[in-house]
């Protein structure tokens, strides 16, 4: 019987040819599970060690003995990393129930009145929402579960198919997926927006045909991954003349003067940039939670979903500010001069 893998970067092995009908519960051990549910979460070999202290072959070990004393396949390679078999995902869903009685263990034995939650729960997120939403709810979890430790990671990217390393997931646009179970958390605003500065050297835009003679900053557009933010759909004909992967450089170089920012409102307002054109470009986009469907009945799991919702409720006029807020950032409209290097395609009419 092959492990799993005895290196990250190795295949999967073979699977165990073990009748189903001989399973002998007293060959199962407990700790193996938490193993397979380390994986499940982190995707990778390496990452479910770290988080259980041991290294990635004593990981690749244990799995290799459950699946010989299951006669199932659990883990299979992936694109993006290792995920959960059907077989695998039934059999993690179950274990967690080992995982949480060892959790009420460590509370019995430390006195504690109330249960706390124990264990890791990963969250992927974009980098401007992940940041400013996701970071203080899991905070906010974390203070009434000390026990608990949160992982986010942040990057802007289309959730795949075959998901693996996380636990819930929030994604522009709405992703579909037979291994996820998904819900419309909020829609946010992304508009126009510059630095007083700028505005001041080269004034503002009338419409949006005055753009082509501004410089735009947004996302690269060859390395987006995200359909939903691909700048075509939104302003015909602009190619952005500084582009970057990352949220947050784009919003420093708005704030530094490059150029007139397509943007979040909640992280122009932060910025205390100024809104432009806010009554004919205006983009309105959705963001999915996704919770992997063997994480769902998962307490940590559910306990940091319900604080996601409520950090998006208690502040929604910040993802979608009204109409008054944004005039009161507006810049009055001027005569656009053509800053240096300029030289822009022009944009055919108006985006709502």
């Amino acid at each position: 019987m092959q492990p799993p893998a005895h290196h990250p970067d190795e295949g999967p092995a073979p699977r165990p040819q073990v009748d189903r009908r001989t399973v002998d519960p007293r060959k199962l051990r407990a700790d193996d599970l938490r193993h397979l549910l380390a994986v499940a979460r982190t995707g990778r070999l390496v990452a479910a060690a770290d988080a259980l202290g041991v290294d990635h072959t004593t990981v690749s070990r244990r799995i290799a003995a459950l699946e010989k004393a299951l006669g199932l396949r659990l883990i299979e390679r992936g694109t993006d990393g290792w995920a959960l078999t059907d077989a695998g995902k039934a059999v993690s869903e179950n274990a967690r129930a080992v995982e949480d009685a060892l959790a009420r263990v460590v509370d019995a034995v430390s006195g504690r009145d109330e249960p706390s939650l124990h264990g890791t729960v990963r969250v992927s997120a974009p980098d401007g929402f992940g940041t400013v939403f996701a970071t203080p709810a899991l905070a906010r979890v974390r203070r009434h579960h000390p026990g608990l430790q949160a992982e986010l990671i942040t990057a802007t990217r289309q959730l795949t198919l075959h998901p693996s390393g996380f636990d819930l997931a929030l994604a522009i646009g709405r992703p579909t997926g037979k291994r996820l179970v998904t819900e419309h958390l909020t829609d946010y605003v992304l508009g126009l927006y510059a630095a007083d500065d700028y505005l001041a050297r080269y004034g503002a835009p009338r419409t949006p045909d005055d753009l082509r003679d501004h410089p735009l900053i947004f996302y690269i557009e060859s390395m987006l991954q995200v359909g939903d933010l691909e700048i075509e759909r939104h302003l015909p004909g602009s190619t952005p003349a500084f582009s970057s992967t990352n949220v947050f450089a784009q919003l420093e170089a708005t704030r530094l003067g490059a150029g007139i920012g397509v943007l979040p409102a909640f992280l122009a307002h932060r910025a205390q940039l100024r809104r432009l054109l806010a009554d004919q470009v205006t983009i309105r986009l959705p963001i999915t939670l996704a919770v992997r469907r063997e994480a769902v009945t998962h307490p940590a799991v559910r306990v940091v979903r319900d604080a996601l919702r409520q950090e998006v409720a208690d502040r929604r006029a910040e993802l979608l500010p009204d109409r008054g807020a944004a005039a009161a950032t507006e810049a009055p409209p001027a005569r656009a001069r053509r800053p240096a290097g300029t030289d822009g395609p022009g944009l055919p009419g108006a985006v709502s």
